[in-house]
């Protein structure tokens, strides 16, 4: 006979790993299936996020910029360093390293929290009277049945059409977490989020990196002062960024890959690298699932179809994070883990997308909430904008990284916050603040009566905030 469990949650990435939790901290018997092997075939919980995303990556980016710092930097602190060297592999074990710990702090939590962990694939069989019947591929085959179900699958990396990834010369930002050497020439096919982390991982190890973006525009999706302001401090860097580009035909032999491609001023241009990293998006994960034996309703993306809720076309069937609509990020996974996990208990959970903060962990790092300048502009909104450089911050002084500023954006009526964006040292750290603010609906005028650490990064926040009233007092 089949184990029943209240809760059944398909996939132990951020969004279901917490939602498997939430729903156990509020009674409910429940069960995780999730198929991430470790190098040893053992469990690996955690979703792309911890193996091949934004754990990995952030370990790699620590490390290589500890090494640019030494390399560059310290001998302004008077500090002098000889005979520096990089142990790639060194470096690789130890984002390994960080990798398994998330993974086992994972498993942890969930026998702590009594949470059933199925290693294996999940896929619906049927509907039965006390819910659905789910096929766990594993080590051993076996039936569970759930009364309700999460699908938590997460998003596969896209690959340009005709050129699959062999995770060798061309990598998707799985391959591209393994280079175990740094590359003399490397080449990436979109500047996005993944694009400018990798690039910046292996450049500041001493490769040539060209990222060719076939948007005319750099981070469009960013405020667009600030994208000027991140685009110049990584042309100083030495970053190439190409933009308006059309990618033609991509060969790969034994030297490396070789791509064609066609300039922002219609010129063919060709560009020969060790690797090549795409990074052209994600797409919804649903392969496997078997969402024909139950009706499961997707759209013309891949996506599964969910109401503002969270919830399927199909009664007791839930679905978050990337596999749903809304941004692919894995704090809004969580978010939706947590709202799902609450509503099937019986309570109110809420997620509000226009308060998930975004980040870019370059250096400098680049993060924002709420809306840009540009979305304003074109939803006719009246608003005020003020700006501070960190330039003129005595703690960005100090720690010798002055690039970059924080924007605040306010309603030129009633002075509520509905954008802050920052490129600089710790955004990724000074944005919560702003998020907190624009949840509870704070003006600009809140942020800058509150008293902030002196000297502190912070400081540039509040007079941001002052800046939007035009009384700056240390610019």
């Amino acid at each position: 006979m089949s184990k029943q469990f209240d809760v059944i949650v398909i996939g132990g990435g951020p969004g279901g790993y917490i939602a498997a939790i939430r729903a156990a901290q509020l009674g409910k018997n429940v069960a995780c299936v999730d198929e991430w092997k470790n190098a040893k075939g053992g469990p690996a919980p955690g979703g792309t996020c911890t193996n091949v995303g934004c754990i990995p990556s952030k370990a790699l980016l620590q490390s290589s910029e500890h090494y640019e710092q030494a390399a560059h930097h310290f001998a302004d602190h008077g500090i002098t360093v000889k005979g520096l060297s990089m142990d790639v592999a060194k470096m690789v074990a130890r984002k390994d390293t960080v990798v398994k710990q998330n993974n086992d702090g994972i498993l942890y939590l969930f026998k702590k929290n009594k949470v059933s962990f199925f290693h294996g694939r999940a896929s619906f069989v049927k509907a039965v009277e006390s819910g659905y019947e789910i096929k766990v591929t594993g080590a051993a085959e076996e039936s569970i049945v759930g009364q309700q179900i999460i699908i938590a699958t997460g998003s596969n990396a896209r690959a340009l059409p005709g050129t699959p990834f062999d995770e060798e010369l061309i990598l998707s930002n799985d391959g591209a977490l393994r280079i175990d050497t740094a590359p003399k020439k490397l080449g990436l096919i979109g500047s996005g989020v993944i694009g400018l982390e990798m690039g910046s991982v292996w450049r500041r190890l001493g490769a040539e990196v060209t990222i060719l973006e076939g948007l005319p525009t750099f981070l469009g999706a960013v405020d667009e002062q600030i994208a000027k302001e991140a685009k110049k401090a990584f042309d100083k860097q030495g970053l190439k960024i190409e933009l308006g580009v059309t990618v033609g035909e991509i060969k790969t032999g034994k030297k490396g890959v070789s791509i064609a491609y066609t300039n922002a001023k219609g010129e063919a241009q060709s560009l020969d690298v060790d690797k090549l990293i795409v990074s052209i998006g994600r797409v919804p994960n649903t392969i496997g699932l078997n969402v024909e034996a139950v009706g499961l309703k997707l759209d013309e993306r891949g996506a599964i179809v969910v109401d503002g809720d969270c919830k399927t076309n199909l009664p007791g069937v839930w679905a978050v994070g990337d596999v749903v609509r809304g941004p692919m990020l894995a704090h809004k996974a969580e978010e939706e883990g947590v709202a799902v996990a609450e509503r099937i208990a019986g309570q109110h959970g809420h997620v509000n997308f226009n308060t998930i903060p975004w980040v870019i962990y370059t250096s400098p790092e680049i993060a924002w909430v709420g809306r840009t300048e540009q979305q304003l502009k074109a939803d006719g909104v009246a608003y005020k904008a003020g700006t501070f450089p960190f330039l003129a911050n005595g703690r960005a002084r100090a720690l010798g990284d002055t690039t970059g500023m924080v924007k605040m954006l306010a309603d030129a009526k009633t002075d509520e916050i509905l954008g802050v964006h920052i490129v600089g040292p710790m955004a990724s750290e000074l944005i919560a603040e702003c998020v907190v603010a624009m949840e509870f609906r704070a003006s600009a005028e809140d942020i800058a009566r509150i008293c902030h650490a002196h000297p502190s990064l912070s400081e540039s926040t509040k007079e941001a905030a002052l800046a939007v009233d035009k009384r700056t007092l240390n610019f």
